[in-house]
């Protein structure tokens, strides 16, 4: 297919907001009124063009962020729809690694949710234009009025509806475009219009409505700020050259009115994507040439040498492997010799692709911009560069949150351990917040991920697209173990069946070392020979393969002090085995009598909330045994809470954490260091070890 839009008539627009309030169905109406498709894709029938993996299917919601092109009077619109659940973030972070702007989806009836907060979050932190479209107007509870005036109370001036709602007999049947001041009434079913007359009752809000968008035009010069308050009327061209102007830079955010489900309002948004989001060449990147150290200001420039970046990778037994990528400068043509400068490795490109959805669409070439799509290319990675080798530009990787979520697993079926990991590592390829850990000490593997719902999406993909089951179970807790008194011991080893026999006798000290980051510290005072100095390095390894598995409950051994203090030995029957042996006795024994405990790791939590959640965050803290060790605000209406809190009360947290914070609440922690169990902790690990031995 040919394909060689120009930047300037390219728009790359991310969908964000809250799970579940309406973005693919949303591009589903679009991609039905622009002819995309014969006829509207339904979620709840796993007929939609975005959500099109067995697992969105199943549970009728988007996990992957999806790309789908629509063509409208000319431009050429990449859409990226993202997941609205917080579990899949790191879809949505590779998303606006290369949108331009951002649609933030609002249902009508759910109002403001978490996910719109976080929506607009991600919007200034990535400089992203934006438009606010309220969905679901159809339904009868729908408050377009309490949206807005949450809006302005959230964010002030920048706040501009453009249109308000028409409902007679409670529906839906058109709206009043507020900068134009003329009514619009819904005729057919994709949504077309004609003009019509403003209704009586519209009034008391549409003058209201009409005053946040003139504030919002006010705000945006001294000149216009001066003429609304002396009470001059702003013309029609001034409002829609201002607006023009400003929604491009993110200073005035436009608030819109629709219906996903009725396909109702999706023209006028198409319409305003058009006119108001930038293209790509209106915004700025730039990369770093390896060979000169210089910087590339590439800038969506088609005449500058090709380079691109990769910024999710598709993994699907069905479809295949593919390389999302977006041209940030020149031309990306099919049959090409590209290098991946991460790699290091060139290589002929076979075959250029736009994806929509899951559908590819072969293309001859791409130009600066624009986002497509490369099959088969060896061991390219997600935030990869591709460029050529004379110029051999590479650009950030995308900033993708670090996943402290974790469980162990296991294979239900033995023998298909192998199996699992390489699937495991195609979906690690796939989704850059998914880690495998193998946890050697507690003979589990650890799956780690952002939230307990994206690692069990994790176990169904296994199963549905690789055909291997795993187990997911509470993960065990690195505990660790070491003595708080003092023991004298002797270790004897004793053997004789003919021939050489085997003897060795020693006198052990143990006591605190004071020293937790290592596991033993070894010395001798012996006097007069009783141990040949030849035997110390012996009885040395036998302490430190007892540390290995400790005496209490098989954990690893820190903070002893050993010492050497006599014994004996036979001229011919003392061997270095013997020595050692005699000294594992001489610290099973000596452990066991040092008032033996466990240790369990502590680590140092971040939690930040709003104001208004910290009393119960701090009273959840201390039920799991926590520290709170500070709090500081962090100038953006939210609270940083530092604590000290066992490892093993962590697990679950992110779940409990959304739960008291309604999804806005966000934690990470590290390993700070290991303290003594409370007995109660220590008695049911140790029984439980013990059992498990059994």
């Amino acid at each position: 297919m040919k394909h060689a839009y120009r930047a300037e008539k390219i728009r790359n627009v991310v969908l964000l907001g809250h799970g579940g309030a309406g973005k693919t169905t949303l591009l589903d109406a679009m991609a039905y009124v622009t002819g995309a498709v014969t006829r509207p894709g339904r979620v709840d029938d796993g007929t939609s063009i975005s959500d099109f993996d067995k697992e969105e299917i199943r549970r009728h919601f988007s996990i992957s962020t999806t790309v789908v092109p629509i063509k409208w009077e000319g431009t050429y619109i990449n859409f990226l729809d993202t997941p609205g659940y917080f579990d899949f973030v790191g879809e949505v972070e590779e998303a606006l690694s290369v949108a331009d702007a951002a649609i933030i989806v609002v249902n009508g009836k759910a109002g403001i949710e978490v996910g719109t907060l976080k929506a607009w979050e991600y919007c200034e932190k990535y400089n992203l234009p934006r438009i606010i479209f309220v969905t679901g107007m159809d339904d009868d509870n729908a408050s377009f009025r309490q949206i807005v005036e949450r809006l302005e109370e959230l964010y002030g001036r920048k706040i501009a509806p453009f249109h308000q709602p028409i409902r007679e007999n409670e529906k839906f049947v058109g709206f009043i475009n507020i900068v134009k001041m003329a009514g619009r009434r819904f005729v057919d079913e994709k949504g077309d219009y004609k003009e019509c007359d403003i209704p009586d009752y519209s009034f008391e809000y549409l003058e209201k409505y009409r005053e946040f968008l003139l504030e919002s035009v006010a705000e945006t010069s001294e000149e216009y700020m001066e003429r609304y308050f002396s009470g001059e009327e702003f013309t029609y061209d001034e409002i829609s050259q201002a607006l023009r102007n400003h929604v491009f830079d993110g200073a005035i955010v436009p608030v819109m009115v629709g219906s996903g489900t009725h396909v109702q309002g999706i023209t006028m948004l198409l319409q305003a994507v058009d006119k108001y989001f930038p293209s790509p060449n209106k915004r700025e990147i730039s990369g770093t040439n390896r060979a000169t150290g210089e910087v590339f200001e590439a800038n969506y420039d088609d005449t500058k040498p090709m380079t691109a970046k990769i910024f999710k990778t598709l993994v699907d037994p069905f479809i295949g492997r593919y390389s999302m990528i977006k041209v940030c400068s020149g031309v990306l043509r099919s049959g090409s010799v590209i290098y991946n400068v991460n790699q290091d490795i060139e290589e002929k490109l076979s075959r250029l692709y736009v994806l929509r959805g899951k559908e590819p669409i072969e293309v001859q070439e791409l130009r600066a911009g624009d986002m497509g799509a490369v099959s088969k290319l060896s061991n390219a990675m997600t935030g990869d560069t591709l460029a050529t080798r004379a110029v051999p530009v590479v650009y950030d990787k995308p900033e993708i949150s670090k996943p402290y979520t974790y469980t162990a697993y296991r294979a239900k079926r033995k023998g298909e351990e192998d199996k699992i990991s390489a699937a495991l590592s195609r979906l690690m390829e796939e989704d850059l917040t998914l880690k495998s850990v193998n946890d050697k000490e507690n003979r589990q593997t650890l799956l780690y991920g952002i939230g307990e719902q994206q690692l069990e999406v994790v176990a169904s993909k296994l199963l549905s697209r690789y055909r291997v089951e795993v187990i997911l179970e509470r993960p065990k807790v690195a505990f660790r173990e070491t003595i708080l008194g003092t023991s004298n011991v002797q270790g004897i080893h004793k053997k004789q069946s003919g021939g050489h026999g085997q003897y060795g006798v020693v006198q052990m000290t143990f006591e605190p070392s004071g020293d937790l980051e290592k596991p033993y510290v070894f010395e001798e005072s012996i006097f007069g020979g009783a141990v040949p100095r030849n035997f110390f390095p012996a009885v040395e390894k036998g302490v430190q393969e007892c540390t290995l598995k400790g005496p209490l409950a098989g954990y690893p051994v820190v903070g002893v002090k050993a010492t050497l203090t006599d014994g004996k030995y036979h001229s011919v029957d003392s061997s270095e085995m013997s020595f050692k042996m005699a000294a594992t006795q001489a610290f099973k024994k000596g452990f066991m009598e040092a008032k033996p405990v466990l240790l369990e790791p502590i680590v140092a939590l971040e939690v930040i909330v709003p104001d208004r959640f910290t009393g119960d965050i701090m009273s959840d803290l201390n039920k799991r045994r926590g520290r709170v060790l500070g709090m500081n605000p962090d100038h953006k209406g939210k609270q940083i809470i530092d604590a000290a809190v066992p490892m093993s009360e962590l697990i679950g947290y992110s779940t409990d954490l959304r739960s008291m914070t309604g999804g806005i609440g966000s934690f990470s922690y590290e390993f700070s260091h290991y303290e003594q169990a409370p007995y109660d902790v220590q008695e049911r690990e140790i029984a439980a070890r013990a059992a498990e031995r059994d």
